[in-house]
């Protein structure tokens, strides 16, 4: 028999990383014939990108738990984080992820992996003493969702689609720059590189839309993942309130140290308050979150089911 689907799964969140996706190949295969017209050999660049977007694939969840400088423990060794994942689990008809914490004062927590088997589930220490059971309850939920959602592996190919870009660029300006020539041939030069550059830039912003939006409607859908996992929507408001609370009394170099995960962090490491970084966050305003999940316990609490 059969296992039953992701029972709180997300069209709107399929349809989006499937529109992504073909959004971004789209825009980067004009990118490529635009730079293979013009010189540029894009061609190599993109299969040393292709070398380091596998190692990122299948290796990504090994980086993330270094860079955070997380272990992975056995249940003997965190058995009640480890009970609280299994039972959400057996909820969501989701395979055990491995279970790994990391010694930071950040409070936070992420999902990584490639699949929903290879997945890994990661703490922090400090999320684990600020957080109450059923916060903590509610923040794992939202990672296993992410993983239940498939999102956190579209979101890597997406990343590597970005990379390959950075990539492009980089040697469209070094082709510019090291042109040479005389008249005529030292003009078409000097126009080949301003079209690569003007190109350049429109993929980049159409790249950063389309990122943007789908990290950020991600995060909503995870929310909700979470809200149907544990039918207590109000617990992952609460630990989302508590998180963004505490993060500015984390000290400033750690905080700078774990930028590199924001994207995948439940809340991103940052102060709170207005600055460039929240104009372009991989998150939406954690009130807008707090808010959707208010809404929906107010549902539940009405009898209705949950809607995103």
């Amino acid at each position: 028999m059969a296992a039953r689907g992701w029972y709180g799964r997300d069209g709107g969140l399929t349809a989006r990383m499937g529109l992504t996706l073909f959004g971004l190949g789209l825009i980067y295969v004009v990118f490529i014939g635009v730079l293979i017209a013009a010189g540029v050999g894009a061609i190599l660049v993109l299969v040393i990108a292709g070398g380091f977007a596998l190692v990122q694939i299948l290796f990504g969840d090994r980086i993330a738990l270094a860079s955070m400088r997380a272990r992975v423990v056995e249940p003997h060794e965190a058995p009640e984080l480890h009970g609280t994942i299994e039972r959400l689990c057996q909820l969501a008809d989701l395979p055990k992820p491995r279970i790994a914490i990391a010694d930071s004062e950040i409070p936070n927590a992420f999902a990584a992996g490639h699949s929903r088997k290879t997945a890994t589930v990661c703490v922090t220490t400090g999320i684990m003493d600020r957080l109450e059971p059923r916060e903590l309850e509610g923040v794992i939920a939202h990672e296993l969702a992410h993983i239940a959602n498939k999102d956190v592996i579209v979101m890597t190919v997406a990343g590597f689609l970005a990379t390959v870009a950075g990539l492009l660029v980089r040697m469209g300006v070094y082709s510019g720059m090291m042109g040479g020539g005389r008249g005529r041939e030292r003009d078409n030069g000097a126009a080949v590189f301003l079209v690569v550059i003007l190109v350049s830039v429109v993929v980049y912003i159409a790249s950063f839309l389309l990122l943007r939006a789908l990290s950020r409607y991600r995060e909503f859908a995870a929310d909700r993942g979470a809200a149907i996992m544990t039918g207590a929507p109000a617990q992952l408001a609460a630990a989302l309130a508590n998180i963004s609370g505490t993060m500015e009394r984390v000290p400033t170099k750690d905080l700078r140290a774990a930028e590199g995960m924001n994207a995948f962090f439940i809340i991103p490491a940052v102060s709170k308050g207005f600055s460039l970084s929240s104009l372009v966050s991989t998150h939406p305003p954690v009130e807008k979150r707090i808010e959707r999940l208010m809404a929906m316990q107010a549902q539940l609490d009405s009898g209705a089911s949950i809607g995103l």
